[in-house]
């Protein structure tokens, strides 16, 4: 493979691109404790282009996951805001989907009747067999198109998260929210987790945002990486490119010394220049 030019590292402008697809101006957000106000983020402004896959790291406590609940809707900015194609987001909506590390399945339903509940609960006025015929397709899709009438103490952790990703799929979201979707994965099922994922999301051209603690994850699918700095009022440190065309060749990519580069470079902010003080 061809080796590519290290890409130039990218600090925060702090300006909004004129073409973004979902804009965060400024955005903080402040929780009461008992010792006063704790600031978990504080001024984030990113603009992310329509069907662009941005994964988000940083050391625990650096609000992630906060950052992400502002962007579903979940939570509201105390300062800032996020909007999607120019309207500010107030509330969760099916045009954002989120999947966490936890599945989020109803035990006692079949995988078929976890993925409909969402679906009905959408797009009430489809037909029954509309219905059925999305939630069999996007189960297929998954490949779980033998194993969509087992419950989830039947599916293995790998099985229950092509539920999460069925479900959040099959209503077409515009935008795609992954809290450290493969966390709980063993080794070999995450990889193929993190390349189911890879070619779903480019067959339909969707925008993810996904927080991780896994640099190389990051790297094989990720068109951005935004590093982020410790908390409290944590913000964005770097923001970094990764150039790798798709479809994404696992085995390709860690032979070019830009993989290296890449890696080195997120190891670098997240344990030197950004380390914990319990991190040597």
């Amino acid at each position: 493979m061809t080796t590519s030019t290290l890409p130039n590292r990218n600090a925060p402008s702090g300006k909004t691109a004129p073409d973004a697809f979902l804009t965060m101006d400024n955005v903080t957000k402040i929780y009461p404790t008992p010792s006063g106000p704790n600031v978990v983020i504080k001024d984030i402004n990113l603009s992310v282009k329509e069907g662009e896959f941005i994964c988000i790291i940083g050391h625990s406590g650096c609000g992630k996951s906060t950052l992400l609940n502002t962007i579903t809707g979940f939570a509201t900015p105390d300062q800032g805001e996020v909007r999607m194609e120019g309207k500010k987001i107030t509330e969760p909506g099916p045009d954002r989907m989120a999947v966490f590390q936890s599945y989020a399945l109803m035990p006692w339903l079949t995988a078929f009747e976890n993925v409909y509940l969402a679906f009905d609960a959408v797009f009430p006025n489809k037909s029954k067999s509309e219905k059925e015929a999305v939630v069999q397709e996007h189960l297929a899709m998954v490949g779980l198109g033998d194993a969509m009438e087992k419950k989830p103490p039947q599916l293995s952790g790998g099985m229950k998260q092509r539920v999460a990703i069925a479900r959040a799929f099959c209503l077409r979201p515009q935008v795609l929210v992954l809290d450290e979707p493969f966390g709980a994965l063993d080794a070999i099922t995450k990889e193929e987790m993190q390349e189911e994922l890879s070619n779903i999301v480019m067959d339909h051209r969707c925008t993810v945002l996904m927080v991780t603690h896994d640099v190389d994850e990051c790297i094989f699918l990720a068109d951005r990486l935004v590093m982020m700095t410790n908390g409290p009022a944590a913000g964005i440190g770097e923001i970094l490119d990764i150039p790798f065309p798709r479809p994404r060749d696992r085995a390709q990519i860690m032979e070019d010394p830009l993989y290296y580069d890449l890696r080195n470079q997120a190891l670098d902010f997240l344990y030197n220049r950004f380390a914990h003080d319990d991190v040597a």
